[in-house]
């Protein structure tokens, strides 16, 4: 029997990481259709590590039984993985003219030699992948060309929402196709509605990008100095919301940053920046009269190498700050994020730089539908079940806990690795499918256990102390002994340091131990190991990480 059934590989629990698969067939030989390769960031509890993607073990193990791949567009959390990920598959991509080039120009910037099989699709136009027919939803977003996707089997049809707003007056783009989601919601056939719930928790309807605009519009008008926007950089809408506005105010536009570039080239190629005057590189920064630029650059999430991030440390090349100007944060912190960019705008304030954040006035909104938007989505689609996708627990929870009392048929609560059954007959199975994490390590791509993040907290934490030395066959030590140590406390003075301690635990050793069971370097080595640990543990209250190399002679 056909079943069409949905596996969550990432994205179901968390923030960030999407990666879905829709399967249909026999259970014995379904065909797979994913959607999204998204990665999410580390932060510092994984130190080292930039990127986590998901494992596609799942699909690896699928081998041709998986047909391609769709995008819903190219936010990082939903695009990001795909040229670490699926060269290896050999399937094509589908994807949007924006973004595809989007992708291809990643590819390019991060000189990344694979290829994929990129085929565009058109919103409104359906095709036909393996036994799915695959339709793409123009819908509202804070990146152009983002799309909800209609996929239909003999089993029955999906819409996967992908993230949306209903904004009927977008700044960049058209707004949510809401008549074709009434078309929907009229057809014969039974529908699954697989949904965004990053903001189902909040009641109402999220603002419009247009009153963001007019607030920015507002800011740099009655700015006396230099203004300067941070905000996610594949935002072009907002790109286009502080062209519009310093074109007003009399000001022109600076751009500081590789990908707020890339996203205007890309932008203007496609004819999206039609009318918005050619941006200025931040050469130009410090030519122009104060009351007549206006900066938009990269950082808003903190990052340290960011433009923003290098000016609050006044050591980006062609730009500096003084008191007066205006910073303006046009974005809010990921999860994760929240300690770098306060510490941006403290260095920023103690410069006597003014900053406005969204906490100040209305200058960021996000993509995402609020609950009065889910309910609108419902009545049209009239959906017969519910997933709940895209969030953490508490995100989940409340949006499946909403389909509930709007009366939805089924409700599936589900998390990544649920087998899904959507028809003939709704149904979760539990865990049934193996999901995981892979780290990008700088160049290196691994699981979790492979990558020595464990290590690196652990030094973190406890520093590190090697010791040195040579031993006899007698047992006896041989001259003296090194010891390395990186990252304990060096306290002087009065107090006893560590030197002292390390040695007085080494010649314990050497006086308490049998020298019969010393010329053993096996257990001499583990003796030392554990006794330096332990006085070290008693002196200053932490164990550090010890590592004896014992040389026997």
């Amino acid at each position: 029997m056909n079943e069409l059934v949905f596996v969550p590989l990432g994205g179901v629990g968390e923030i960030g990481m999407n990666m879905a698969a829709y399967g249909f067939g026999p259970e014995d030989r379904r065909q797979w259709l994913v959607v999204d390769c998204g990665v999410t960031f580390a932060g510092p509890r994984l130190p080292g590590i930039e990127l986590i993607l998901a494992d596609p073990a799942f699909l690896e193990e699928q081998g041709d039984n998986v047909v391609g791949l769709v995008l819903t567009h190219a936010h990082e959390d939903h695009y990001g993985a795909v040229m670490d990920l699926w060269p290896a598959f050999e399937k094509p991509v589908f994807a949007t003219p924006f973004t595809a080039a989007m992708l291809k120009a990643k590819r390019a910037m991060e000189g990344i030699s694979e290829t994929v099989d990129l085929q565009i699709i058109a919103p409104g136009t359906p095709f036909d992948v393996g036994p799915f027919r695959v339709e793409a939803i123009e819908v509202a977003h804070s990146i152009p060309e983002s799309c909800s996707l209609l996929i239909s089997t003999k089993a029955g049809r999906v819409l996967h929402s992908g993230d949306f707003k209903l904004d009927a007056d977008p700044v960049s783009g058209p707004p949510t196709d809401i008549e074709r989601f009434k078309k929907i919601g009229r057809e014969e056939g039974p529908l699954a509605l697989v949904c965004d719930s990053t903001n189902a928790l909040k009641e109402g309807t999220s603002p419009s990008e247009q009153d963001v605009a007019r607030t920015l519009e507002k800011l740099i008008a009655e700015a006396p100095q230099r203004v300067v926007v941070t905000s996610f950089a594949s935002n072009l809408g907002r790109l286009v919301s502080v062209a519009k506005a310093a074109k007003k105010a009399g000001r022109q536009v600076v751009l500081s940053g590789r990908s707020l570039h890339r996203i205007a080239t890309i932008g203007r190629e496609l004819g999206m920046l039609d009318g918005i005057a050619p941006f200025l590189d931040h050469n130009e920064f410090k030519h122009l009269p104060r009351n007549k630029v206006v900066l938009l650059c990269t950082g808003s999430q903190g990052e340290p190498r960011a433009a923003i991030a290098r000016i609050s440390r006044d050591t980006h090349p062609a730009i500096s700050l003084d008191k007066g100007d205006r910073m303006i944060f046009s974005s809010w912190s990921i999860p994760g994020n929240e300690r770098e960019v306060i510490d941006i705008q403290n260095r920023l304030i103690d410069m006597g730089v003014e900053v406005i954040t969204n906490a100040d006035e209305l200058v960021h909104v996000t993509g995402h539908p609020r609950r009065d938007e889910l309910r609108q989505l419902y009545s049209w689609l009239k959906p017969d079940v519910l997933v709940p996708v895209h969030g953490e627990a508490a995100h989940l929870r409340g949006h499946a806990e909403l389909g509930e009392a709007e009366q939805i048929l089924h409700v599936m609560r589900v998390r990544n690795g649920d087998m899904v059954r959507l028809f003939p007959e709704p149904e979760v199975s539990r865990a049934e499918v193996p999901v995981g994490e892979l780290y990008l390590d700088a160049d290196i791509l691994c699981v979790p256990e492979q990558s020595g993040v464990k290590g690196r907290v652990r030094l973190s934490y406890g520093g590190m102390v090697v010791v040195s030395l040579c031993v006899g066959s007698d047992g006896n030590l041989r001259s003296g002994y090194e010891v390395f140590v990186e990252g304990l406390p060096d306290v002087g003075g009065e107090y006893e340091g560590y030197t002292e301690v390390i040695d007085n635990a080494i010649r314990g050793v050497f006086a308490g131990m049998p020298k019969k069971r010393r010329r053993n370097a096996e257990a001499l080595s583990e003796a030392i190991r554990q006794a330096v640990r332990g006085e070290l543990n008693s002196w200053w209250g932490r164990k550090p990480n010890v590592k004896i190399m014992l040389h026997q002679i």
